[in-house]
């Protein structure tokens, strides 16, 4: 499925418009710490990182993004709450994107203030609604933060921003329930036709917070809905961005580093599987081409998803086989099954080219 959108620029990134869905994150680090957010986020766009937030609380926060707009990498989003002043420093600042509500601004001048500003620069404004800050108005007519109240939420923001001609927008409807998230998005869908970053909100801990963002996601991604993601997770923030490249690869939509087939174990494997996967999904996190690696563990299903894989290994008594393009390469003894593999799959990449999609 698809969904016809306008598109923007994000700091040179498109959204919307038939371009690939990008990955982002938020910096965990105190804004005003320029040296600790800027080591942050090169470990975000290490990780494939495509768009990059940061909060800004206070003038020392706007006015601390000049020197990380500097170092950045990645276009940077200023995210803005209620004080209209720290959306214009952060723009005099040189940042490529603001995610703020124009109903928590305040006066209509300010928003005015705020989108002129914003269209001298051709930056855009990510309204961002989030079920546990709706307007008082609307929980009262509501009872509830519902997917309903939640759109009517951003319909509104999003006409005072059309009707002072400005459409560099784009827009997200976020809840830590999976359901009422989605439902949003599929109501707001079918009402604009502007670029929508998804996400489950607070969705939890790594862990558990990476299963709700995969099944809240990838149900929205399947139906053709969203062009910017982030997965919102409570620890590094450098796990969202691999979660979030996974969720785009399960379902096709992006490549970016090895995609893994490995078996689940059962009790015909004879040699230390789970061991072995670790390792070499840990090895070859950063490979920079999007080839298909296999970890197999017996003689059943094993030599044939091998076999499939771009380089992959059928695991035996204490050996297992090493293949590569369909092809047995040698028999390696259990011990050196991980080095063998990853040494291939590099091997692989540097003599075919490190190209792939990021």
């Amino acid at each position: 499925m698809s969904r016809t959108t306008r598109r923007i620029t994000l700091g040179g990134v498109a959204l919307g418009g038939g371009a690939p869905v990008a990955v982002q994150s938020m910096c965990s680090t105190d804004t005003r710490d320029v040296a600790a957010t800027a080591e942050q986020i090169r470990r975000l766009a290490a990780a494939g990182c495509e768009i990059v937030r940061c909060a800004v609380p206070d003038e020392a926060a706007a006015l601390a993004l000049a020197d990380l707009r500097r170092q950045c990498p990645l276009p940077l989003v200023a995210d803005i709450h209620f004080d209209y002043r720290l959306a214009l420093t952060a723009l005099q600042s040189g940042v490529d994107g603001l995610r703020l509500n124009p109903g928590n601004i305040g006066e209509r001048w300010k928003v005015e203030e705020v989108v002129r500003a914003c269209a001298e620069r051709r930056v855009p404004i990510r309204i961002g609604v989030n079920a546990g800050s709706l307007e008082k108005d609307l929980l009262a007519r509501y009872g509830h933060p519902t997917a309903e109240a939640m759109v009517e939420s951003a319909l509104r923001h999003v006409r005072v921003l059309e009707e002072l001609n400005y459409g560099e927008i784009k827009i997200s409807l976020k809840a830590s329930d999976v359901r009422r998230t989605v439902e949003a998005y599929r109501l707001l869908a079918a009402r604009v036709d502007y670029p929508l970053h998804i996400g489950i909100t607070e969705a939890g801990t790594t862990w558990s917070g990476t299963i709700k963002s995969a099944v809240g996601l990838g149900v929205l991604l399947y139906e053709g809905i969203g062009d910017t993601l982030r997965v919102s997770l409570t620890g590094d923030p450098v796990a969202e961005v691999r979660v979030g490249w996974e969720i785009l690869k399960s379902l096709g939509l992006r490549q970016r580093g090895p995609i893994f087939v490995s078996c689940p174990t059962c009790g015909r494997c004879q040699i230390d599987l789970i061991a072995v996967a670790e390792e070499v999904e840990a090895r070859l996190q950063n490979l920079p081409r999007a080839i298909t690696v296999a970890v197999m563990g017996c003689v059943v299903n094993g030599p044939g998803e091998a076999r499939e894989a771009d380089v992959g290994i059928a695991g035996g008594q204490g050996m297992g086989l090493l293949f590569r393009r369909g092809q047995v390469v040698r028999k390696v003894p259990e011990k050196e099954l991980a080095d063998a593999l990853v040494a291939e799959a590099w091997r692989l990449v540097e003599e075919e080219g490190a190209e792939g999609e990021a």
